[in-house]
C-alpha cells in the first residue's frame, strides 16, 4: 500500500510531494537527534525537526517563485543557530556538539527533497517524465541492496568493514556494483527514452550506475556507524518489521543530491 502510494504522491507532484518528503525529513531527524541523545548528546530537537521538515517546503516555495532565499541568508539562519544553542545549554552543557547535532539532523534527512528538484527538473515535460526520472536513482539504489545482499550471501568471504557493519562483505559489494550498472543500462534503454523523452549514452548509463551504488553503500556504512556509535540495531521502531526512516532512507539520503547533480550532466533530451 506504501508503495503505490508514494508512486502516485510523486506523480502528484508539488505541495503533496513536498508535503510527503517534509514529513520523512522531520521523522528522520527525529530519529538522528535521539540516537544523539542516547549517547549523552543534548541537540535542540525540536529546531532539528522543524528545520528538517521546511526544507522539502523550501524548495517548493522556491520553484513556485514565493521567495528566493539566498547562500548567504542561509548562512546567517545557521550563525543564528549556533548562537542560540550556545546561549541555552551554556558551556558546561557542550554546546558545540549540540550544535552540529542539530544541524546534522536537518540536514542529512533534508536531503531527501532531491527527490522533488528531480520530479521537477527542467527537463521533465510531463508528470510521467519526472515520475520515471526520480524512479531511476531509487531503483538502482534497491539494485545495490539486493545485488549485495544475495551475492554477499552466496559467495562472501571477505569483510568490507566489519568494524561498522560485520555483515557485508566485499563481493557483497561488488555484486551489487554489477547489478546496478546493468539495470542503469536497461533502464536507460527502455524507460527514461520511451516514458521521460531523456536519452543518456551507454557509458553515461554505466557512470551513473557505478556512482549511484558507490553512493548507496556508503550511505548505508554511514547510517550503520551512527547506529553502532549510538548503541541502537535500529534507528526508531517507527515502521513496524522494517525500523525506522533511517533504516529505510539511509542511502537515498545519500543518493538523491549525488544523482540530481549527475543527471544533470548526462541527460540529454530526446530528439
Amino acid at each position: 500500500m506504501a508503495a503505490p502510494l508514494g508512486i502516485l504522491i510523486v506523480y502528484l507532484g508539488g505541495a503533496p510531494l513536498a508535503t510527503m518528503l517534509g514529513v520523512i525529513a522531520a521523522l528522520g531527524a527525529w530519529e538522528i537527534q535521539r540516537m544523539a541523545t542516547a549517547n549523552g548528546v543534548e541537540p535542540l530537537m525540536p529546531v532539528g525537526i522543524v528545520v528538517a521538515g521546511l526544507i522539502p517546503i523550501a524548495v517548493h516555495g522556491y520553484r513556485l517563485g514565493v521567495f528566493n532565499l539566498s547562500l548567504t541568508a542561509g548562512v546567517l539562519l545557521f550563525l543564528i543557530l549556533l548562537a542560540s544553542v550556545i546561549w541555552l545549554r551554556g558551556p558546561s552543557r557542550r554546546p558545540i556538539n549540540s550544535v552540529a547535532l542539530t544541524a546534522l539532523g536537518a540536514l542529512y534527512p533534508g536531503t531527501i527533497s532531491y527527490i522533488y528538484a528531480l520530479r521537477h527538473h527542467e527537463y521533465t515535460i510531463t508528470p510521467g517524465a519526472g515520475t520515471a526520472l526520480v524512479a531511476m536513482p531509487i531503483l538502482l539504489t534497491w539494485a545495490t541492496d539486493t545485488g549485495a545482499y544475495f551475492v554477499g550471501k552466496t559467495i562472501g568471504k571477505h569483510k568490507l568493514i566489519p568494524s561498522v557493519s560485520p555483515g557485508k562483505s566485499v563481493e557483497g559489494a561488488v555484486g551489487g556494483l554489477v547489478l546496478t550498472v546493468i539495470i542503469s543500462v536497461l533502464y536507460a534503454r527502455f524507460v527514461l527514452r520511451p516514458y521521460a523523452h531523456l536519452e543518456m549514452t551507454t557509458m553515461g548509463a554505466i557512470l551513473f550506475g557505478l556512482i549511484v551504488s558507490v553512493t548507496a553503500q556508503i550511505g548505508d556504512l554511514v547510517a550503520s556507524l551512527m547506529k553502532r556509535d549510538a548503541g541502537v540495531k535500529d534507528s526508531s521502531k517507527i515502521l513496524p518489521g522494517h525500523g525506522g526512516i533511517v533504516d529505510r532512507f539511509d542511502s537515498l539520503f545519500f543518493v538523491m543530491p549525488v544523482a540530481y547533480l549527475v543527471l544533470n550532466r548526462l541527460l540529454i533530451i530526446a530528439p
